[in-house]
């Protein structure tokens, strides 16, 4: 299994980043998927989370700014954050749930 997160960078306060995860080595169509972020010095969290047929979750805390999608010819799964804020800082993750195995994460500063 391989999941390669790309699109982090340093962004504006109110600006916006897309974050793909490129999967292989698995039957990608058939799991559920999840953005992850750790930001310094915190726990790991959960941040948006999609079903194999589409279904999505959202933290409180990015609710009506963050979309989570999948492309399943592609084996991909995309973060889009609009607004940024600061407190959005964090190494950002993609994750099958409930698997153990994580990849390398793709780091998103929004800073002035």
């Amino acid at each position: 299994m391989q999941l390669q997160a790309s699109g982090g960078g340093l962004v504006q306060p109110g600006g916006s980043l897309r974050l793909s995860c490129a999967a292989s080595g698995f039957s990608f169509g058939n799991y559920a998927m999840g953005w992850y972020r750790q930001a310094p010095g915190k726990q790991r969290e959960l941040v948006a989370a999609i079903t194999s047929g589409g279904k999505t979750n959202y933290i409180d805390s990015v609710k009506g700014r963050f979309t989570i999608s999948r492309d399943n010819a592609k084996n991909t799964v995309y973060l889009q954050m609009n607004s940024l804020k600061p407190e959005d800082t964090a190494v950002y993750y993609c994750h099958v749930l409930g698997d153990s195995y994580w990849g390398k994460g793709t780091l998103v500063t929004v800073s002035s």
